[in-house]
Formats: C-alpha cells, structure tokens, sequence
C-alpha cells in the first residue's frame, strides 16, 4: 500500500487554494490557530511515528482494511457492470468519519490541546469526535441543528454515553450549517486550549487537505483490494456529496488515472428545480465565501445561504468542498444527483438483495449506481463508496416506508414512558 500522504496533480497551492476555490477566510482572532495546526499537520506528513501510530489506530482501533465487497446478486439483477461496495459502515463507530477524527485527534494531543468541539449533521462525525474523545481523554463538545437531532436521536444518545456534551442550536435553519456558525463561535472564545475537529473536508485551510489526507486511506485500500478480483483498477468510483469526505477519501488515489471515471452524487432532496427543496449545489448554486473558504454555493436572490432539504442529514448542507468544486469545474470529476425517493429506493434494493442497509447518504451513491450499471458491459466495475450503516436513520425510513408495525411499536414505547413519568410523579 502506498503512504497515507501524497501528491496529486490536484492539489492546494501554499496557500490552500484549488484553483480559485479554498483558501483561508478567516477572522484574525482564528488565523494564529489555523497557522498552529496547519504546521502540526505539515510536520506530522514528515513525521513517519505519526503515520504508524495512525495506521495502527486504524488497524487495531477502528478495524481496517474495511471490506471491499462485489456485490454479486446486486449486479446480477441490473444485468450490467460489476458493482462492489467499499463498506466504511463497518468501521467503529459505523462510518468513515473515525478516520479523520483519528488523524485530528492525533494532531490535537501533538498541539497540546485538552478540548475538542465539532459539529454534525447526521450525527456520525458527532459520535465519532466524541468516540476519540473518550480514547484520548479530551473534553468534548459536539453543536448539532435542532432539526437534525430531532431525526438523529440514536446518535444524540451514544454521543452523551461516551461522555460529550451535545448542544442544540436553535437558530437559522436549525441545521448542519448554524450547527458549523454554532462551532466557529465557540472556537473564538478557546482556541488556547480546544481543537476544532471540523467534519468534512470543507472549511479554512488546511482543513479541506488535511481531513483529504486522513480520508485517503479507502482509495488505497482498494487500490489493492480491487485486484484481488483479477481487475486492475475499477472503470468507475462513485461516492454521495456533503461536504465531500468519504467522496475525497476513494477518489484521492485515483485522480491522476484518466482510465477511472470519477462521479459524486449530490442531494436531490424532493425537486433540484426549486430553491430550498433540495441540496445540490450544482444545480443552482454559485461561487461565493463561506464559514472561511471559497467554493459553490445555494444562495438565494441577495446572495445569503439558501436554504436546502434532503431526506438525509449528512447530505444537507449549502456548500462542498473547495477541491471538488476544483475537480467539477476542470472536468476531473462529474457530478450528478439523487432525490430522496431514489435514495429510499435503493436503501431497499441493496438491502433485499445484498443484506446490506446503507446510510442514506450513502443510499444516493447506490441509486446512481442502479442507474448506471445497466449501461455498461459485464466486464465493467463500479466502486461504491458506502460511507457508513443505515441503523442511524431507522426513523427517517420507517417513516418514509410507512411502517404501521413500527409506529404502533413507537406507541407502545411512549405509553410505556408515561406510566413510568406517572409513577415518578407519586
């Protein structure tokens, strides 16, 4: 395998910008912080003790190599390309998001940190910075949007057992990005002795290469992992769109092979022709600076963040980041979408076929997966980037199913709790 740190023909400049996107956009009161850990990351990629402790924590805490799976009867049914998922759900804590809070976590303790914060949307970032967090012994503290904890309480509840306080953020659209404000705030006020570990790879420079880097390790597991099928490289990676970790950590690897096409799943949400119905932001959106970096937007008329909507929280924000915005405007990486009915959809297909539940995030990647092996010829491979497991939105998809069984089951648990509250009362 190849080292976690390398360069591409895609990179940032010294100054974190992909082309005309990235950058660092960032008060004065942040930038002596940035500065610190962009030379604890510069001097970590030197450092090769940091890149064995890393890999050991992925090997013998998290659980890599996570498996690459041909999905046979999947393929079989589409009656086209061989599809294989890269599944991150099976990493600790239940999705790729454990990887870069590793490599943060790392840098963290090298700067002498003793706090961590962080924000998230559908909750795996959350539980994953909180999961380090107890390892490393760190104080933790994780903003999340009203909205998204309300359809991610699961993970609100493990985030709380493993010992980190999760703030609700009332303001805004109650959403993942108030829940980024939310966190920016509190970094203003502690950088002294609190590490931002921001969740994707998006945000002032050296966030968007830095999280990149920690998320490359799934390119250059299947790299090798895919010849142990007898192919040579896949014909295609696909990977859903948030902000842009999961997808950056397959494609880093294979961006310099024009051989391998290259395609990221944005959220469709219920109508990509309506503003504020969906979050996919090449369907509408627009350059602009955002929470410390340059990249696509949905704005609305006056140029202010639109707001957006996907079935999924992970997916539910109004910008990506800077280098896929890079890879998109250069033509490296193509970019297409998912609605919420074709992302539920194929949840249910690779789960009847495969066993497999994706997390809805990841469900996006699986239907334009659908969508494109039927055009292909059997010799053909497709690598699905599943970013992590669908037992988080057991919720959402009850409901968007309509499960009678499990909604009567949610009676029965609330009749249940308001015995006991009546019990407690006497």
């Amino acid at each position: 395998m190849g080292k976690l740190f390398f360069s591409t023909n895609y990179d940032a400049d010294t100054g974190g910008h992909f082309g005309e996107f990235g950058g660092r956009y960032a008060p004065e009161l942040l930038m002596p912080a940035l500065k610190e850990l962009e030379q604890a990351y510069l001097s970590a990629k030197q450092d090769p003790n940091f890149e064995q402790e890393l890999m050991d924590l992925y090997a013998n805490y998290s659980g890599r190599p996570t498996p690459l799976y041909h999905a046979v009867n999947l393929s079989q049914q589409l009656g086209g390309a061989q599809i294989f998922i890269k599944n991150e759900g099976i990493n600790h804590s239940g999705a790729h998001k454990i990887n870069h809070c590793l490599g943060q976590a790392l840098l963290a303790k090298r700067m002498g940190k003793r706090r961590l914060i962080a924000e998230t949307g559908a909750g795996q970032h959350g539980l994953a910075t909180a999961t380090v967090a107890a390892k490393f012994g760190f104080a933790c503290t994780v903003f999340m949007g009203e909205v998204d904890i309300a359809r991610q309480r699961p993970n609100v509840f493990w985030m709380e057992q493993l010992g980190a306080e999760v703030r609700s953020v009332s303001f805004g659209s109650r959403t993942l990005k108030d829940a980024v404000n939310a966190a920016l705030k509190d970094w203003f006020s502690s950088v002294e002795d609190t590490h931002y570990v921001l969740g994707s790879c998006l945000g002032p420079h050296p966030f968007p290469s830095m999280n990149r880097d920690f998320q490359a390790i799934i390119g250059l597991e299947v790299q090798e992992q895919i010849q142990q099928y007898g192919f040579a490289k896949p014909d295609y990676l696909v990977a859903c769109v948030g902000g842009g970790s999961n997808a950056m950590g397959l494609f880093n690897t294979f961006l310099d092979d024009d051989a391998v096409q290259i395609i990221g799943v944005e959220a469709g949400g219920r109508d990509v022709g309506m503003l504020g119905e969906h979050a996919a932001r090449f369907q509408g959106g627009r350059p602009g600076v955002v929470e410390g970096y340059k990249s696509f937007f949905l704005q609305n008329g006056d140029g202010q963040i639109a707001a957006t909507h996907s079935v999924c929280a992970g997916l539910d924000y109004a910008g990506i980041g800077p280098q896929l915005a890079f890879l998109k405007q250069v033509g490296r990486v193509r970019m297409t979408y998912a609605l919420d009915t074709e992302a539920i959809a194929a949840f249910k297909l690779l789960a009847q076929t495969e066993g497999i539940l994706p997390a809805l995030e990841s469900a996006h990647a699986v239907a334009e997966a659908i969508k494109l092996a039927p055009t292909l010829g059997k010799d053909k491979t497709i690598v699905v980037n599943l970013s992590g497991r669908g037992d988080k939105d057991i919720f959402i998809v009850t409901e968007a199913l309509g499960d009678a069984k499990w909604l009567e089951f949610l009676r029965s648990k609330v009749g249940q709790a308001e015995q006991i509250s009546t019990k407690g009362r006497k």
